[in-house]
């Protein structure tokens, strides 16, 4: 059974039971669910009992029991007097008898005391989410080991009694205060080092709610950090902002890290401290596919992240803009990164055959071996190879770029290679060669050698560069016609020196915030750019967690990641975002995403999921899937009803911590507190 110590100090058993408050009693319960006996006068002291309220559920039989079980209003339940009710209010209405009455009001209803009792009476239906009780533990007070009577939460019924025992009240004000921000740890809730996120809400109307006192709802960073949490929910329903309030509650706790840099050489681990705070600053990184983080915007005027946290923000564009540092590498230069971009976008596109899979199989990768001087003279051609493939694609190289490789005497009849040459000469060079490769130099060669004079990779090559697939200029494909596109042309730069793969991990390692402003760029793009970093993130983590060397906590953040994350069908487990899903924690990576849609997102990424915001849902699919999950069947037909005007914001929320869900109103963000 899940316990956690309560934190908040509120004693529930002398304030939870208000008599003013008093809403009925069971006649049954179990382990799961309990029906209970509400009038409609009890309802209305109360001032209603919305779907999803929180009840208190007090034992009365015996003094030494402290226990009060806490119950979820769900749906009307069914008395067994019920047939005979309707009955009689169907008489009624055929008689055109007035059986009108506020909260039965014997003054302003003509039906006799009786009628009236017996029609103000009606069942709910309650989820049992678990029990408060008093037990004592020896706790150290003062100096001293003592033994002292605390109150915990149990998320489960150890037993239950007989439902004639129990009596009903609604909670509300401070105790509501203290169910909602239950926690399954030491840790204070609402603390210095908690967030506010918003207050408890139960439905879109709130014509009771909007005259009660707000109830205040805490989040715990360590719920979030190197955490899995998911956003659920319709377009301009409240989920980016929810998105932004979790980066500020991280970016407030990490300012608060007492190591203020991360250190190269000690194994400790990216642990908080006793009070909450992570021990170093926390890197965030956003996916910010609709530029509202990166930008302020009409729409929402003052919620840019970037302006609450402009000097310690970053911001990248797949484009050349004001205060942007472009997200582009140089194909030429950081030789490695562009050919993957390359790979990834033929894999994007679906685009194979025999010669282009060969072309994306190309080792391009420098001998490890540097006295090797056979290996250095393949490596150096087949690099000068795949730059001349980049040329004649159109990639723009660096002013004044050449390359320097070795070739042969026979061979250097119009330029000699080793001397340098120009990216045209290089590629008259090798089209010379794959030409004239079946010429009496390369037959005697192999004669001599007992190998060819180009390997696999140089074939591949110099096929892609020339289109011919056999020499002599036979057989004509496409050949780096392929990679002579906009989208590819788009992410390259002939002036960065230092990819931005590099610079990103670099800057979170530094407790930076990054912004990663995609909305200008095609799915495509978002797709490769998306990739490349997070692959970049996690094998830089991966590599220091074999190294012994410590991780600090680095959170990523996905807008739309329907269109980012494998689909549900996808088995390949090797995806990025699979694995940092599945291997994440213990690299100290966590993930928030937003998507609308549930049922798109891979199975594997939601079993992993930690934390959960859900708000509005318009169909049956992804509301079967969410209920899968935790105990969110109990939302699933409130999920559905929705006012455009009044429900943004208004979200169910399960955190890590949390042992079950809370129905919250997320608070605005404002990047100008003024607002």
């Amino acid at each position: 059974m899940q316990s956690l110590i309560n934190k908040l100090k509120v004693d529930i058993f002398s304030k939870g039971r208000d008599k003013e408050l008093f809403i009925g009693r069971p006649f049954y319960l179990d382990y799961e669910k309990a029906r209970i006996l509400v009038s409609d006068a009890w309802k209305h002291r109360v001032r209603g009992i919305p779907q999803g309220a929180f009840l208190l559920a007090f034992y009365d039989g015996e003094d030494d029991i402290d226990e009060v079980l806490l119950l979820r209003a769900l749906t009307p339940s069914k008395l067994p007097t019920d047939n005979d009710v309707v009955s009689s209010m169907i008489e009624y209405y055929k008689e055109g008898s007035d059986i009108s009455g506020r909260a039965g009001d014997a003054k302003s209803s003509k039906l006799d005391d009786f009628t009236r009792y017996e029609f103000s009476f009606s069942g709910l239906e309650c989820r049992v989410l678990g029990a408060f009780y008093k037990i004592k533990k020896r706790q150290v007070v003062n100096g001293e080991n003592q033994e002292t009577e605390v109150l915990e939460f149990g998320a489960d019924l150890e037993n239950f009694y007989s439902a004639n025992n129990y009596s009903v009240y609604k909670a509300t004000g401070d105790v509501l205060r203290e169910i909602v921000n239950q926690r399954d740890s030491e840790v204070l809730a609402g603390n210095e080092n908690e967030f506010k996120i918003g207050s408890v809400r139960y439905s879109s109307s709130r014509r009771f709610q909007s005259d009660e006192p707000k109830v205040n709802v805490f989040i715990s960073p360590q719920d979030f950090i190197g955490k899995r949490t998911a956003l659920f929910g319709m377009t301009r329903t409240g989920k980016s902002n929810t998105v932004k309030k979790i980066i500020e509650a991280t970016a407030e706790i990490s300012a608060k890290a007492p190591s203020k840099t991360l250190p190269n050489n000690t194994n400790n681990k990216p642990s908080f401290t006793k009070e909450g705070a992570p021990q170093y600053p926390v890197g965030q990184i956003i996916f910010d596919v609709n530029g509202e983080y990166a930008n302020p915007n009409m729409q929402d005027a003052g919620t840019a992240i970037y302006e609450l946290y402009k000097n310690n923000v970053t911001r990248y564009s797949v484009l050349d803009k004001p205060d942007f540092k472009v997200m582009k590498v140089n194909f030429y230069k950081d030789i490695e990164s562009g050919f993957e971009l390359i790979k990834s976008y033929l894999d994007s596109k679906k685009i194979s055959g025999d010669y282009v899979n060969n072309f994306t199989a190309v080792d391009l990768s420098l001998p490890e071996d540097s006295t090797d001087d056979s290996a250095k003279t393949r490596s150096e051609r087949i690099r000068a190879a795949y730059l001349c493939c980049l040329y004649k694609g159109g990639f723009t190289p660096p002013s004044g770029f050449s390359v320097r490789f070795t070739g042969n005497v026979k061979l250097n009849e119009q330029f000699d290679p080793s001397k340098g040459l120009s990216l045209p000469e290089a590629t008259s060079w090798f089209e010379s060669v794959w030409k004239n490769y079946e010429s009496d130099f390369f037959k005697d060669y192999l004669k001599r050698k007992g190998h060819e004079w180009a390997d696999d990779d140089l074939k591949s090559l110099m096929i892609f560069l020339t289109g011919f697939k056999l020499p002599g200029e036979r057989t004509s494909v496409s050949g780096y016609k392929k990679i002579r596109v906009k989208e590819l042309h788009d992410l390259h730069t002939n002036v960065i020196d230092q990819s931005f793969e590099i610079e990103i991990p670099n800057l979170l390692r530094r407790g930076k915030i990054v912004i990663v402003d995609l909305s200008q760029g095609s799915p495509i793009v978002q797709k490769l750019y998306s990739e490349r970093i997070c692959r970049g993130i996690f094998t830089d983590s991966m590599s220091r967690f074999v190294k012994n060397l410590p991780n600090n906590f680095v959170q990523f953040y996905f807008e739309e990641a329907h269109n980012l994350f494998p689909k549900k069908e996808e088995k390949d487990l090797t995806d990025v975002y699979n694995r940092l899903a599945k291997e994440g924690a213990k690299l100290s990576l966590g993930m928030v995403y937003a998507t609308q849609e549930v049922s798109s997102i891979s199975s594997n990424i939601l079993k992993n999921t930690q934390n959960w915001f859900i708000a509005h849902l318009n169909n049956e699919d992804e509301l079967r899937e969410l209920k899968k999950y935790y105990d969110f069947e109990d939302f699933v037909s409130s999920l559905v009803k929705f006012s455009a005007g009044n429900d943004k914001g208004f979200v169910r929320m399960k955190t890590y911590t949390n042992p079950f869900v809370v129905p919250v109103q997320i608070d605005r963000f404002l990047a100008n507190k003024g607002l």
